[in-house]
């Protein structure tokens, strides 16, 4: 498993996720977002394009990532689920957690939408 860093704006971060996520690799996985966080990012996109399973530690990663990120005041959404991980989050109901979407430009448009209306709010 590999978790692929790069930056796409200025506090939106991706990783993707390059083969399964489970108890060898979480711990990795949250520190690269715990670094990603202390480095001002707190806006994360998982691609999960490349991610061919995911164990119930992965999952239980995945929301603690979620409460994280919600408390540095920022979000964590997910793109290109496909098969048994997809199902995964479906079936303990995740779907309803984090925002999914079917593609990268898609989850960067849907945090452009969020901060328009944050502003929006704001005025």
């Amino acid at each position: 498993m590999e978790f692929i860093p790069h930056e796409i704006d200025e506090d939106v971060f991706v990783l993707v996720a390059d083969g399964g996520i489970n108890r060898e690799n979480a711990k990795s996985f949250t520190e690269d977002v715990e670094s990603m966080v202390a480095n001002g990012f707190s806006k994360l996109i998982i691609d999960c394009s490349k991610l061919d399973y995911i164990s119930s530690t992965g999952l239980g990663t995945l929301l603690v990532l979620h409460k994280r990120m919600k408390a540095a005041g920022g979000d964590v959404k997910l793109c290109s689920l496909k098969g048994i991980v997809a199902q995964a989050l479906q079936l303990i109901r995740l779907d309803h957690l984090f925002g999914i979407y079917p593609d990268l430009g898609q989850a960067r448009l849907a945090f452009r939408s969020d901060d328009a209306q944050a502003e929006d709010w704001e005025s």
